[in-house]
């Protein structure tokens, strides 16, 4: 499958070279191939003007995997942050959920490679598969196959938050369980950090949407961590409200620790 075509306007998917791929291929692919195409995109466009660079990597990444499902998946509906909301996804049995380019800020700044790509399928209630790409990396992960092995945990748990914005419940958490704050770029990033074994807890509060979640909660299902509303509900997709504003992505042996932790951070306040 080849889709990172830039040499059209619109960046029209080329061909895929079989119509049979499963889900998770599909998935897989059109993550790694978005994600090229957004490197191609860094290379024409330049650092020289960020606003220009992000809006061309939104909607050229978009149009791509837009492009893309509506040949290959005719049938199912597509929740994307960067297209119009379809309230035909409500009752529909199968909808994708993409987030295009995820972590817009790190992908306009020369150097940074914590930005990422998610493709993620709901179906009937479920998150039935995901994947994440961090281009920059050359790294797709998928909900498909082995899950990374994870090295042998040495010293104190990590917590990955935002680099610009971390909300107060991660220094809280932090002070309570012993654990050192990474600061880092975007959702699909943080989350990816805690899959691939380089931290053990992934905090966040105070405001993101389906698609900032969905395939990177995909993949650590699979990946037999712990994924949580910071009260310990499960995470709720295909909403009719989109915001999914709290999430809770670690090991499954500190879960009890961080959720306790997160509970009396909230009674005390």
């Amino acid at each position: 499958m080849n889709t990172d075509d830039t040499s059209l306007p619109a960046l029209v998917p080329v061909d895929i070279a079989s119509d049979e791929l499963d889900d998770d291929v599909l998935a897989r692919r059109l993550a790694t191939d978005a994600g090229k195409l957004l490197l191609r995109i860094r290379d024409d466009v330049g650092f020289a003007e960020p606003a220009t660079l992000r809006d061309a990597g939104d909607a050229r990444s978009h149009a791509l995997l837009a492009r893309a499902l509506d040949r290959h998946r005719p049938a199912d509906v597509v929740l994307s942050e960067e297209g119009v909301d379809d309230p035909a996804r409500l009752p529909a049995e199968r909808v994708w959920i993409v987030d295009p380019l995820d972590g817009t800020r790190e992908f306009a700044e020369p150097g940074r490679t914590d930005w990422a790509v998610h493709v993620a399928l709901w179906q009937s209630g479920e998150l039935v598969t995901g994947a994440v790409a961090l281009p920059a990396l050359g790294v797709t992960l998928s909900s498909a196959g082995a899950p990374p092995a994870r090295p042998p945990r040495t010293g104190p748990p990590r917590i990955v938050a935002s680099r610009t914005r971390a909300p107060r419940i991660v220094g809280e958490v932090a002070e309570a369980i012993g654990a050192t704050i990474v600061p880092m770029g975007s959702a699909g990033a943080k989350a990816a950090a805690v899959i691939r074994g380089q931290a053990e807890v992934y905090l966040h509060a105070g405001g993101q949407y389906e698609w900032d979640s969905a395939a990177p909660v995909a993949v650590a299902q699979a990946a037999g961590l712990h994924t949580s509303r910071l009260d310990g509900s499960p995470l709720r997709y295909n909403q009719r409200d989109p915001l999914l504003p709290d999430l809770v992505i670690c090991v499954a042996d500190l879960a009890p620790a961080v959720l306790a932790a997160i509970a009396a951070a909230d009674t005390s306040r």
